[in-house]
């Protein structure tokens, strides 16, 4: 597996996790995506056109992975593919296959670079570099996603409910230092992962 694995998870839903894989993805050509989905043997309450995988669960982790496996029009896979990732994997697990579904799907990725959208699998994947989305909510897998954070970001226009939730994380999970970006910061972030590709594929100084 040598290429550049980067996280982007986040401290919630609709914190913006998918809106800066699409950005990321528009100026990393060549780069494939990866989409992490939980589910559980029920319904989640929600639109199950919307979200709800209850009925792709089996014994072992699906992957799907090229266009025709993985592109709606509706659904974060789909942004992928209009964003310009060289290949998409959708990967649908429970809670105990999610170490089982990140390696399957890594092992299929044939580009420079990946960017992996999800929180659990980082429980279990050394990454090169990986942003913390966050808004003011905070859920439980954040505490993985925090403690492996290269660097956090915000898309919220209120810099104090980003303060608020960075020290809620900080107070909860660590009290280390780490770098914190807000909305309009996006090249910085860019530059950062490019930095981590480098370093990881050893092209700096050339």
């Amino acid at each position: 597996m040598n290429f550049t694995k980067v996280a982007i998870s986040g401290t919630s839903s609709e914190s913006g996790k998918t809106t800066l894989m699409c950005q990321l993805l528009h100026e990393l050509p060549k780069w494939e995506a990866i989409k992490m989905t939980r589910g559980h043997y029920r319904s989640c309450g929600k639109d199950p056109h919307a979200c709800c995988v209850s009925d792709l669960l089996g014994d072992e982790p699906l992957i799907r992975s090229g266009f025709r496996e993985t592109y709606a029009d509706d659904k974060d896979t789909g942004r992928y593919w209009e964003a310009g990732a060289a290949n998409v994997h959708w990967v649908i697990v429970t809670d105990d296959q999610v170490e089982r579904g990140i390696q399957l799907a890594l092992a299929r990725v044939q580009s420079p670079g990946v960017l992996i959208e999800g929180n659990s699998f980082l429980e279990f994947v050394d990454v090169d570099f990986a942003v913390l989305v966050m808004n003011s909510r905070i859920k439980g897998s954040t505490r993985h996603a925090f403690a492996k954070a290269s660097v956090l970001y915000t898309t919220e226009k209120a810099v104090e409910t980003a303060a608020n939730t960075l020290f809620h994380l900080q107070s909860k999970y660590s009290n280390a230092a780490i770098d914190v970006y807000a909305a309009g910061d996006f090249r910085k972030i860019l530059a950062r992962v490019q930095l981590a590709h480098k370093l990881r594929t050893g092209l700096l100084g050339q």
